[in-house]
């Protein structure tokens, strides 16, 4: 390794400073360093071609930083055995190295200071989704700027997971204001997978006027002791009638009309399973569409199903239900019963996308379709 000797001099001179974070803009040959006083940069003065003289400067600010010139793939390695402790993320912020910017934004318990490292040294539209993942960071001055740049970059977001993902984060708290969250709401009539990202996201975002459903009142009054006493289905029923649960629903059948692809479709199931989230036997969602409504006709009826008992805190609610809901309970039942799992016999071993897997999903869509204008009293 040849360094050019002003170069030398002067990366020992910065990295003998306190540094925050490092990064490498390979294109102008430039070493950026943040520091509690401001940045900082070096110019390099490359003496090979600009590949290899990187990897002299990457090794020998990995010697200085881990005592090994191995970089970011042997320490990361490291790292991961010791527990991803702070002191370690700290370090890999000074590599100089994308991937190792990448592991850091991935940590769990992520600090908002270190995030705010994180975005200086690679702010990239995939770390600003990873970062928003943190409540740390979401409740921190810097939430809201992650929000503004992934607003700024969705229109030109092509992949519609992405899409989801950046709505649904971006919907957190007070990262947005309403204006910019009906802006969004708007958005979605001609970008479908925008309307998953508000499924995630708390129904209170939903720029719709939809009133509670008009047994609402009889319903809560009705379940108000099992709600008290923390039945889960009586909190789920009165949920789906309420004003939000109104707008949720009407959301998830625009949501149904025209996903893009599996994984827009993937987030809709996950966005069902999160929203009831029920102690139903399959905790991921149950893959037989006919047992699934088998059991909902049952157990709203406080029957068992061939075998399956129905859970007595359902049986409570199904007592207390003024006459004439029964349909109600057994269309969110059915709703309940969703999950990432229900699509393993539609997508299991296929690929297809756009109207061909529209029309595979149908046998799952439909009924789907048809519990929720059930409990929206458009059936």
């Amino acid at each position: 390794m040849q360094l050019a000797s002003e170069d030398q001099l002067r990366l020992n001179v910065l990295l003998a400073q306190p540094l925050e974070a490092l990064r490498i803009n390979e294109g102008s040959m430039t070493v950026h360093a943040l520091t509690p006083r401001g940045e900082a940069k070096v110019r390099l003065n490359p003496t090979v071609r600009d590949e290899q003289y990187l990897r002299w400067v990457r090794e020998l600010i990995s010697t200085r930083i881990t005592g090994s010139p191995g970089g970011y793939p042997v320490f990361l390695q490291r790292w991961t055995r010791m527990g991803q402790n702070t002191t370690r993320l700290e370090q890999l912020l000074l590599l100089g190295e994308p991937e190792a910017v990448v592991a850091v934004v991935h940590a769990p318990k992520l600090s908002a200071e270190l995030a705010r490292r994180a975005w200086w040294a690679a702010p990239t539209p995939h770390n600003a989704r990873r970062l928003l993942e943190k409540p740390a960071v979401v409740n921190s001055a810097l939430g809201q700027t992650l929000a503004a740049f992934l607003l700024e970059f969705l229109p030109f977001e092509a992949i519609p997971s992405d899409m989801v993902d950046t709505v649904h984060l971006c919907l957190q708290g007070e990262l947005i204001s309403p204006e910019e969250q009906e802006k969004l709401w708007n958005r979605a009539r001609r970008k479908n997978p925008f309307y998953v990202g508000f499924l995630l996201a708390d129904s209170r975002t939903i720029p719709l006027n939809d009133p509670p459903h008009q047994a609402h009142p009889a319903v809560c009054s009705a379940l108000a002791p099992e709600q008290a006493a923390g039945n889960p289905f009586a909190h789920a029923f009165s949920i789906a009638l309420s004003a939000g649960g109104q707008r949720w629903l009407r959301t998830l059948l625009l949501a149904l009309e025209k996903p893009a692809d599996q994984e827009v479709v993937i987030a809709l199931f996950q966005a069902l399973q999160k929203r009831f989230n029920l102690p139903f036997p399959e905790s991921r969602g149950t893959r037989d569409m006919v047992l699934a409504q088998q059991r909902a006709a049952a157990w709203s009826r406080g029957q068992d199903d061939q075998g399956r008992i129905c859970p007595t805190a359902l049986q409570a609610v199904g007592q207390a239900l003024p006459a004439g809901l029964q349909p109600l309970l057994e269309a969110q039942l059915l709703l309940a019963q969703m999950g990432e799992d229900s699509l393993v016999p539609v997508f299991g071993g296929s690929d297809a996308v756009g109207s061909v897997m529209r029309r595979h999903l149908e046998p799952l869509s439909q009924p789907i379709s048809t519990a929720a204008a059930c409990l929206l009293g458009t059936a």
